[in-house]
C-alpha cells in the first residue's frame, strides 16, 4: 500500500513533479520569521518524548483539541505527558480538511521515519518508537535534518542577545541563527503594561526614560545594538493599523501623558504609533533593514482564558478593521522623504490580500527587485486554500517570481516540513498555469523561478 506522505503528495501534473524533485527540493531553508527560542537551540534541547517535543505550547492543535471536547487538563493541565498524547491522537483521525493532519504525518515521516497514519490504534506504537529516537534527536539535529540555512528569532528589544552570542562563537553549529527586533511594546502605549516595559527599558540602556527625546534615544541604542549582533530585520504585530499624521511636539506630550498614568484618547494612540512606526522606518532604512508588518489578528478575544492561561494559548481570531487608508498613509510618510525600508505586508484576513498588493506596488521602486512584498498566507491562512489564494493574488497583481517566500512562524522545532509543504503546493500551482495554456513549459524558466522562491530570493533580499 502506497504511504500517505508518498513522493508526489500534492503534485498532481508532470510539471509540478519535475518542478519540485528536480529543483524546489534541493534548496536549504532560510526561516527569516520564526518563534524558536535560542536558548534551546543553544543548549541543544532535548526532548523527553513526543508530546513535549510536538505538542506543548503548540496553539494550532490545542484549539482542535478543545474544538472535539477536549477538556483544559489534557491541552494546558497537568495530566501526564502520554495522557495529553492520547487525546490529540483521539483528534487528528477528525483533521479531514485541515492542514494539521497532512502536517503531522508530514513531521513523522520526515523526522521520525514513520508512515503509520496517527490515531487511537497506533498511538502507543508511535510514541514509543519516538521515544526512542529522541534520546538522540535534539534540537540541533532537527534543524540539521532539516537543511536550515538561516534562523531569524523574534526578540524584544530589551533582550541581552546572550544567547545569539554565544551561537555565533559555536563553530559546531553551522546554522546562522540571528535576532528579529519585535518593538511592539515600545508602539503599544495603550497597553497596562506600556510604563512597566518603559522602565525596564531604560535599566537596560542605563537612563531614566523620562520624555520622548530619550525614548527615541534608547531605541537606537537597541537597534544599533541588534545589528551589531547580525540582525537585519524588525517585525511588527499591527493588529490594528493606526496612523494619523502628527508633530514631534504633539507625539512628546502624548508620551508625557502616557508615562503619567493619564488616559489617553484614541487620536492621541493613533498619533503615537504612526509616529513612531515611522521613526523606526527610518532607522531600519539607514541600516538596509527589512521591516515586517503583521496585520489583522484578533487576539485573546475569552478573557477568561487570557486570565486563567494567558496568552498565545490558541484564543485568537481574524479581525475585519480597514486597513487601506491608515496603512498606505504610513507607508506614504517614510516615502514622502525617501525612507522607506524594504518592507513585507502579511494581511491574516484574506479579503485584504488585494488591497496590500495593489498598496505595495505604489511604493515599490529605487531599483530593488520586490522591495516592498506581500508575505506568505500567515497563521489560520497556511492551508491549502490560503496559500493557493495568497500565491494567486500575488501573480493577478504583482511579480510572483520575486517573491521571498515560505517562513514557519513557530514556536516548535518539527515544524519545517511546513516548507516542503508550500513548495509542493506552489510547484503544483505553476504547473496548473501550464496545463491551462496560461504559461509556457520553460522548464528552465519555471525551475529557476522555482528555486528563487523556495530560496534565492530570500537570500538576495535579507543580505543575510
Amino acid at each position: 500500500m502506497k504511504p500517505f506522505i508518498h513522493d508526489n503528495f500534492m503534485l498532481h501534473n508532470d510539471v509540478a513533479k519535475k518542478l519540485y524533485h528536480d529543483h524546489a527540493s534541493k534548496m536549504p531553508i532560510i526561516d527569516y520569521h520564526c518563534h524558536l527560542d535560542p536558548k534551546e537551540i543553544y543548549e541543544d534541547k532535548k526532548f523527553r518524548n513526543l508530546f513535549d517535543a510536538w505538542l506543548l505550547g503548540d496553539h494550532y492543535k490545542w484549539r482542535l483539541m478543545r474544538a472535539n471536547g477536549v477538556t483544559e487538563d489534557f491541552i494546558t493541565g497537568n495530566k501526564p505527558d502520554y495522557d495529553k498524547f492520547m487525546k490529540w491522537a483521539e483528534v487528528v483521525p477528525q483533521l479531514i480538511g485541515n492542514p494539521l493532519y497532512h502536517w503531522t504525518h508530514f513531521e513523522l515521516k520526515r523526522f521520525f521515519g514513520i508512515d503509520e497514519l496517527l490515531s487511537p490504534k497506533t498511538a502507543k506504537s508511535i510514541y514509543d518508537q519516538v521515544g526512542k529516537q529522541l534520546e538522540t534527536l535534539t534540537a540541533r539535529s532537527m534543524i540539521e535534518k532539516s537543511n536550515v540555512e538561516i534562523i531569524c528569532t523574534t526578540d524584544d528589544p530589551i533582550d541581552s542577545l546572550e544567547w545569539h552570542e554565544k551561537l555565533k562563537k559555536d563553530q559546531s553549529f553551522k546554522t546562522k541563527v540571528l535576532p528579529a527586533f519585535r518593538p511592539d511594546k515600545a508602539i503599544n502605549i495603550e497597553l497596562s503594561w506600556f510604563r512597566d516595559w518603559i522602565f525596564k527599558l531604560g535599566q537596560v540602556v542605563g537612563y531614566t526614560i523620562a520624555s520622548l527625546d530619550l525614548l527615541k534615544k534608547a531605541l537606537i541604542e537597541r537597534i544599533d545594538f541588534f545589528h551589531n549582533h547580525g540582525c537585519r530585520l524588525s517585525d511588527h504585530a499591527l493588529d490594528v493599523v493606526l496612523y494619523e499624521k502628527t508633530t514631534h511636539e504633539e507625539v512628546a506630550a502624548i508620551y508625557g501623558k502616557a508615562i503619567a498614568y493619564v488616559e489617553l484618547t484614541p487620536k492621541e494612540i493613533r498619533k503615537y504609533k504612526g509616529y513612531l512606526l515611522t521613526f523606526l522606518g527610518q532607522e531600519y532604512n539607514r541600516r538596509g533593514w527589512v521591516q515586517q508588518y503583521h496585520v489583522g489578528a484578533l487576539r485573546n478575544l475569552s478573557e477568561r482564558s487570557l486570565k486563567n492561561l494567558g496568552p498565545d494559548t490558541g484564543f485568537d481570531a481574524i479581525n475585519d478593521g480597514l486597513i487601506a487608508k491608515p496603512l498606505s498613509q504610513l507607508l506614504d510618510a517614510l516615502d514622502q522623504t525617501n525612507e522607506l525600508p524594504k518592507t513585507i505586508l502579511y494581511t491574516l484576513n484574506p479579503r485584504d490580500f488585494e488591497v496590500a498588493i495593489t498598496m505595495m506596488q505604489a511604493f515599490q521602486g529605487g531599483g530593488i527587485p520586490g522591495k516592498i512584498q506581500f508575505g506568505s498566507a500567515w497563521w489560520f491562512l497556511d492551508t491549502i486554500d490560503g496559500m493557493r489564494k495568497q500565491l494567486k493574488a500575488l501573480g493577478n497583481n504583482g511579480l510572483l517570481s520575486k517573491f521571498v517566500g515560505m517562513l514557519t512562524d513557530s514556536r516548535s522545532f518539527l515544524s519545517y516540513p511546513r516548507h516542503e509543504y508550500f513548495r509542493r503546493l506552489l510547484c503544483n500551482f505553476l504547473g496548473e498555469q501550464v496545463e491551462l495554456g496560461y504559461f509556457p513549459e520553460d522548464l528552465e524558466l519555471l525551475g529557476q523561478i522555482v528555486r528563487d522562491i523556495a530560496y534565492q530570493n530570500a537570500k538576495h533580499y535579507f543580505n543575510m
